[in-house]
């Protein structure tokens, strides 16, 4: 978890050096949920975060819950914060992570922005239907 500890502090503080310096030079990151959002390497987790500390310069964030089993780390997140434009910026899920050497070299990311919408299981279940 020390790594991530690092990643928590450093997305805290918008560090970006230092948060960059968590994820190995060839990192994978995978979104099952969005196959073609996707993408390989450091660069592209610093061009991410470059953009959401522009857009969200309040942005804090909180592992609410982990676990350590060999060198993968389950983590819940939650992040918050206000949008540029006033919106609210609120995300949850669960990120996995694979550590080696003190950085993370791979995660499958299943986070989501929060539906504030108040809408039930029944609708959601009929949203999701009815796109099919």
């Amino acid at each position: 978890m020390a790594v991530i500890e690092r990643l928590v502090r450093a997305t805290n503080e918008h560090d970006l050096d230092s948060l960059t310096a968590c994820f190995s030079e060839d990192y994978e990151n995978q979104t099952p949920a969005h196959p073609a959002r996707g993408f390989r390497g450091r660069a592209q987790v610093r061009r991410n975060w470059e953009q959401i500390f522009a857009f969200v310069p309040d942005i804090q964030v909180q592992v609410v819950r982990g676990a350590v089993v060999a060198e993968t780390v389950w983590t819940e997140w939650e992040m918050r914060g206000r949008r540029r434009d006033g919106l609210s910026h609120w995300m949850r899920g669960v990120i996995v992570f694979g550590v080696s050497d003190d950085s993370i070299g791979w995660a499958r990311f299943y986070l989501e922005p929060v539906d504030e919408s108040g809408a039930t299981v029944d609708d959601a279940v009929r949203q999701q239907l009815a796109r099919q």
